[in-house]
């Protein structure tokens, strides 16, 4: 039977250690008496312990990032390969972080292993930062007796998963800067400059170019409605991002799209199947099912019509055919990463090919990503060429013509 979980709070100390040096910090637990008793059993004399005030506790919290999950993995298993106690690697790691908010969570972990529970059952305890795929790797390592080996392992898969999404991050950021950044510069221009030159027109006394009169009206809009604009594209930003996480149907149309994106798709399809040969190696060296590492795996994958695939193949596997066969049948799969996987499950070697597979597209989204970078450079510089000479050409095409007036 499970242990009930106590609830944690913490606790702000002061004591003096056994040199009588004057020591403070945190601990959490579940009252004041239990903080003075671990003190006492460190050889700390407590003075006085409170607890800590939820203002206060907010005023200095930070967000815990994917990046600070993957670098604590790796430091329990580094400590868990050296020998050190799974309690006393939480105690190292917790008190040795910067960030407060990731302290805390250390730290709770600790207490709920203390207090009796697994390690699976305490990371599960926090889905936000620990999902279902650790959380099974971590239960099928204690029950193996294997949690050390399994530990570096998911660390690694960790490391390697946050690699691949920093990379599509960048890949997606150069497109975006080029619309951000060419937007604001026409705003600016129009709202600030256009005006200037405005004013100048008024006195030349003669018609104004189609052109030029376009710009000058795009000007006078932009000044009494720019609010508007704003107003709009937060609308339409909020009115997308509902729509995504609450319409399963548009998500996948929008996935879907993304795909077949020109250039960026192509680094998107490659980082899922990267994602998609990692998780399922990871998993599948861990000794988990087949069947039940797939149902993980496409949870990991980021793209919902390679979900909805991925969950496909779980289903056509459970009946008996092979992975190739059922990766090849979706038509997502390139062939060589097809065949890979038919002569790791011919060799009994699945793990290591699609390991292989995962270090090889991993490579590959590494260099598109640099190649993306080199080609969008001169291409902002391009598009901001364009729209600012645009602009200039409008405002002085009148003075052009106005030998013409005179």
């Amino acid at each position: 039977m499970a242990t009930a979980a106590i609830k944690q709070n913490t606790f702000v100390w002061v004591g003096t250690d056994k040199k009588g040096a004057r020591v403070k910090g945190e601990s959490r637990a579940a009252n004041p008496s239990m903080v003075k008793a671990d003190l006492r059993r460190q050889g700390i004399k407590p003075v006085k312990v409170n607890k800590k005030s939820a203002l206060f506790s907010a005023s200095k919290k930070k967000k815990i990032l994917a990046k600070d999950i993957a670098i604590f993995t790796r430091q329990l298993a580094t400590m868990m390969s050296a020998g050190v106690p799974l309690v006393q690697s939480f105690e190292i790691i917790g008190r040795g972080h910067e960030n407060p908010s990731m302290q805390e969570l250390i730290l709770t972990i600790k207490a709920d292993v203390e207090s009796g529970s697994t390690l699976a059952d305490a990371l599960s305890r926090h889905p936000l930062h620990f999902d279902e795929l650790v959380c099974s790797l971590v239960a099928a390592g204690e029950q193996a007796g294997i949690l050390e080996g399994l530990l570096d392992k998911i660390a690694t898969y960790k490391e390697k998963t946050e690699a691949i999404k920093a990379k599509i991050k960048k890949a997606l950021f150069y497109p975006t800067a080029v619309v951000v950044v060419a937007f604001i510069v026409t705003a600016i221009l129009l709202i600030f400059v256009v005006p200037q030159f405005q004013e100048l027109f008024q006195g030349f006394g003669a018609d104004l170019p189609a052109f030029t009169q376009m710009v000058v009206g795009l000007s006078e809009w932009m000044q009494a409605n720019w609010w508007m604009l704003i107003l709009i594209i937060g609308a339409a930003i909020y009115g997308f991002g509902q729509a995504k996480r609450r319409s399963p149907k548009f998500a996948h149309g929008l996935d879907r799209v993304l795909l077949k994106t020109p250039i960026v798709g192509e680094i998107v399809t490659k980082a899922i199947i990267a994602r998609y040969a990692r998780t399922l190696s990871t998993m599948f060296a861990a000794g988990v099912p087949l069947v039940e590492a797939m149902e993980s795996v496409a949870g990991a994958a980021g793209n919902q019509v390679y979900t909805d695939a991925i969950l496909k193949m779980r289903d056509n596997v459970a009946t008996g055919q092979q992975l190739q066969l059922t990766m090849a049948q979706t038509q997502l799969f390139p062939n060589m990463v097809v065949q890979m996987v038919a002569i790791g499950e011919e060799s009994g070697s699945l793990d290591a090919m699609l390991s292989k597979v995962a270090d090889f597209y991993e490579q590959e989204v590494d260099d598109a990503v640099d190649g993306l970078s080199s080609l969008l450079e001169p291409l902002i510089m391009g598009v901001l060429g364009i729209l600012v000479g645009g602009l200039i050409i409008a405002m002085y095409l009148p003075i052009f013509k106005m030998g013409s007036v005179v």
